[in-house]
């Protein structure tokens, strides 16, 4: 044996030739070997055309096939040893195509009795009473859920437009917060691969319905007999909640097109600081400083802006720290922070979809027997008391609200990870850093929002 073709998380049903593990040993691109050896006929393939390609491929090329539930080599110059391979390759089709119908069935099953079938959403974890048994109920991971419902309440808390999915993508990747695919993993015991946080993965977990604790299925939250969607895990937040995510991180390249990107990298300085001349941002260049490419790059507006302002990296942050502390570290840190409100209006919403649902599910002709009408009317008329009680509660609008810390901005400062905390923590109040020329009367001007009229 020159090596192993580990192909154990690759399903059967995978063309050989496509395999990661076998499929460069098929291809001919890891050198010269004398055959390959299996277990049995269905570790080649499960489809009988994939095991017929695999086994030619290999005799053509003068190479020797062996499997253990056959005596000796494979020899398909022998019609009887031909017939032998082609019918337990038909064999392990048919028995693939067994195995994936039960498992389909059970999933069918399972999601009609309003049990959980599918991988588990990324904040929460199945639990079991006996290792391998069923799954007796669904639980918050502890650590996933905090990170999530950070993410969550960091976009909703923030004004300034900088803390994006793509922004705490960034920060999620930076201080080493496994992915979802890795957290998957690790809680099954497996070893991270060390995946990254993508965009569209960090965008669907915030979206996704699954947050509210409902059993889903492609993506839309089953329903059961009472025409609400099955809960069967603690949610993360509430609809209300929800709704303010979706609505926070939807699309908006219309509405900002133009404006810079917001800052992903670690220095601090990275998008606070501008141009003196003309009033362009400073980029950081390849010389660890801070300076204005606007001009070289063709902008018209900055045509005179000559000579360009640049200062070193560590300079600048330098002073930019020593203005921030001195002008705000000693102050009283308060904090913005979301409240979803009561959440009436959210849970009345769901509950007239929810009966609306119902109706179009009548006019279909799903409870014109005499036992369904009546379940029938007395479903519908429980959500319109649901719904008119609701109407009657005192309603508190979601919006911002201010939460004292006990901390001073300075010790928010210090406890930062990294610069680029920092960073928020002076967007947060409107720091502005611009840069003059060497020789100006001033060489660096910082402004800011006054102390008492603005928070993290």
């Amino acid at each position: 044996m020159i090596a192993w073709a580990d192909d154990w998380e690759v399903s059967g049903a995978t063309n050989p030739l496509d395999r990661p593990g076998l499929g460069p040993w098929l291809r001919g691109e890891m050198g010269p070997y004398s055959g390959i050896a299996g277990a049995a006929v269905d570790r080649i393939g499960r489809n009988a055309r994939d095991v017929l390609n695999t086994a030619y491929t290999i005799h053509e090329s003068k190479q020797v096939l062996v499997t253990a539930d056959h005596p000796g080599v494979w020899d398909l110059d022998d019609p009887n040893q031909e017939s032998e391979l082609l019918v337990k390759s038909l064999g392990a089709q048919l028995e693939h195509r067994a195995i994936k119908k039960r498992i389909q069935d059970e999933t069918i099953r399972a999601r009609k009795a309003g049990q959980p079938k599918q991988k588990p959403f990324y904040s929460h974890v199945y639990a079991r009473l006996t290792p391998r048994g069923k799954v007796d109920h669904v639980e918050l991971h502890p650590e996933a859920a905090e990170t999530i419902r950070n993410v969550a309440q960091r976009i909703l808390n923030d004004e300034t437009g900088t803390i994006t999915v793509t922004t705490e993508c960034a920060r999620l990747n930076r201080e080493g917060v496994l992915s979802p695919s890795d957290q998957m993993a690790v809680n099954y015991g497996r070893e991270p691969k060390g995946t990254q946080w993508r965009y569209r993965t960090l965008w669907q977990i915030l979206n996704s319905q699954a947050a509210l604790g409902y059993l889903m299925h492609k993506e839309r939250p089953v329903l059961g007999e009472t025409g609400h969607p099955i809960q069967i895990a603690p949610p993360l937040w509430d609809r209300a909640t929800h709704d303010a995510l979706v609505e926070k991180t939807a699309p908006k390249q219309q509405k900002h097109r133009g404006k810079p990107r917001s800052p992903q990298g670690t220095r601090l300085c990275s998008g606070l600081s501008f141009c003196g001349n003309c009033g362009q941002r400073l980029i950081v260049g390849g010389l660890g400083q801070y300076g204005c490419t606007a001009r070289v790059r063709g902008i018209l507006s900055s045509a005179h802006c000559k000579p360009a302002p640049g200062m070193q990296i560590h300079l600048l942050d330098k002073e930019a720290k020593e203005w921030f502390l001195g002008r705000y570290g000693s102050g009283q840190l308060m904090k913005r922070q979301y409240d979803p409100g009561t959440g009436y209006a959210a849970q009345i919403r769901e509950l007239e979809e929810d009966r609306k649902r119902l109706r179009e599910d009548r006019n279909a002709g799903l409870y014109d027997a005499e036992d369904d009408k009546e379940w029938y009317r007395q479903e519908y008329s429980r959500m319109g008391r649901e719904i008119a009680e609701l109407k009657k509660l005192p309603e508190r609008p979601a919006g911002m609200r201010m939460v004292p810390t006990g901390k001073t901005v300075a010790d928010e400062w210090h406890a930062a990870k990294d610069d680029a905390a920092r960073r928020e923590l002076m967007t947060s109040f409107n720091v502005r850093i611009e840069v003059f020329p060497r020789g100006a009367a001033e060489r660096v001007r910082i402004t800011g929002d006054d102390i008492w009229s603005q928070s993290a």
